[in-house]
């Protein structure tokens, strides 16, 4: 391990660009629905079925990563996780027809999902609690940055070169990331060093039969639910149930990032001065109140760009709050394998709503609209009534156990250099 101290801000960047390409692999296949699966022959009411198939396996990959992430140097082992997604992605984009296709987003997903834990468990473990808010708040600002650029460029370039080009795109310039983390991201072996590691490892069942990663599971899997029920139909929605040009889906995907990526900065930092519950609750009634408007009762005169600008706050809010608080709850010896069974499951129940029940409760007519999207977004909005309280209890949990047990440093984590304030 290099002895050189590592900046916070360094550390934060790397793994936002890691973020960035894991996010844009999988946000941008729901918004090119319409265009592959023009050329491909694929009905939309499939697109979740696509969708569910990513998510599905990176629910099993996250479940057997949680008897192995541990063990290894995460920098090492987000760098594996992060080759084996270029190539599935790539393989996306030479997808001759849907089973194909979904045999791509089934290894997409089997890499990217341990993907997104390591990233995570290398930010808990390097940046200190009192500033975890604001520095998830930042490497979460990849998804704004994915909606902003990301998908908005990926709409221009299946505009000009086809379907395949956004993935063989996002392909290559995941490449450069791997290489990037790989040189300049520092060893993180903190959690195997001596004296970290409990005399007796917490197993996989043990970690499971807790009462506050019980509830932390439950909670993720309604955040996931609430949203994936609805949002891999959103962009059919918008096309044919509200006559919005298909060639200015960038469009609304470039407003609503902008929005979303400042929420995530600023509700970063209220997390960490208000409490992940006020903060988490003020998104899910937010959210809650747009998905009535936008697709149970929806008002004419009601604007497209404010569903989407809507949304951006109030899930930026919500996530922003979840994975902060959910980030204190496992001790650092355990953080991977928390944070890659937390993953299984948010996956797992991601593929339920978006593969399973979605499908059960729309219908694609003649013209190609959906029938049936009111009644998903009112599941959508009874899911996501459950959430505060679980927020509410976590967050008390976890505060006593603050208050009981210090911890100390990590023995193995690298030096951070100071950057002025301290804040990331």
């Amino acid at each position: 391990m290099s002895s050189k101290p590592v900046s916070e801000r360094a550390v934060i960047f790397l793994i936002g660009a890691v973020q960035f390409v894991n996010i844009l692999d999988f946000v941008m296949v729901m918004p090119l629905a319409p265009y592959y699966s023009g050329a491909l022959g694929i009905d939309s009411a499939h697109t979740g079925i696509i969708a569910g198939s990513y998510t599905a396996s990176a629910s099993i990959a996250g479940l057997l990563g949680g008897y192995f992430l541990d063990r290894y140097d995460r920098r090492k082992a987000l760098a594996v996780s992060m080759l084996g997604l270029v190539v599935a992605t790539a393989a996306g984009g030479l997808a001759t027809g849907l089973h194909s296709l979904i045999v791509a987003r089934v290894c997409a997903g089997i890499f990217g999902g341990p993907a997104t834990s390591l990233a995570l468990a290398i930010i808990a473990d390097i940046i200190p609690s009192e500033r975890r808010g604001k520095a998830m708040g930042a490497v979460m600002g990849a998804l704004s940055v994915a909606q902003v650029m990301g998908v908005p460029l990926s709409l221009k370039a299946a505009d000009l070169a086809g379907w395949r080009a956004p993935f063989l795109g996002v392909a290559a310039m995941g490449l450069l990331v791997v290489l990037g983390a790989i040189f300049f991201l520092p060893p993180v072996r903190g959690h195997l060093e001596k004296g970290t590691r409990a005399e007796h490892p917490v197993g996989v069942w043990e970690l499971l039969g807790r009462k506050d990663v019980q509830l932390s599971y439950l909670m993720s899997a309604l955040v996931m639910m609430s949203g994936f029920i609805l949002i891999p139909n959103i962009p059919a929605y918008v096309v044919h149930n509200l006559g919005y040009p298909r060639e200015q889906l960038w469009n609304l995907y470039l407003v609503g990032g902008v929005v979303g990526f400042v929420t995530l900065r600023l509700a970063g930092s209220r997390v960490d001065k208000m409490g992940a519950f006020r903060v988490g609750t003020a998104g899910v009634l937010l959210g809650m109140a747009l998905t009535y408007i936008g697709f149970v009762s929806y008002p004419v005169w009601f604007p497209i760009h404010g569903i989407f600008i809507g949304f951006m706050v109030a899930m930026g809010m919500r996530n922003v709050a979840y994975n902060t608080l959910t980030s204190k709850v496992p001790e650092n010896a355990v953080r991977a394998r928390f944070l890659s069974l937390q993953s299984a499951i948010s996956h797992m129940a991601s593929a339920l709503a978006s593969a399973v029940l979605a499908p059960m409760l729309l219908t694609t007519l003649p013209d190609e609209s959906l029938a049936g999207i009111d009644h998903v977004a009112e599941v959508s909005i009874v899911l996501a009534m459950a959430i505060p309280p679980l927020l509410y209890v976590v967050e008390r949990r976890v505060r006593a156990q603050a208050a009981a047990r210090s911890t100390p440093p990590l023995a193995g984590t690298p030096a951070l250099a100071s950057s002025g304030s301290g804040d990331p």
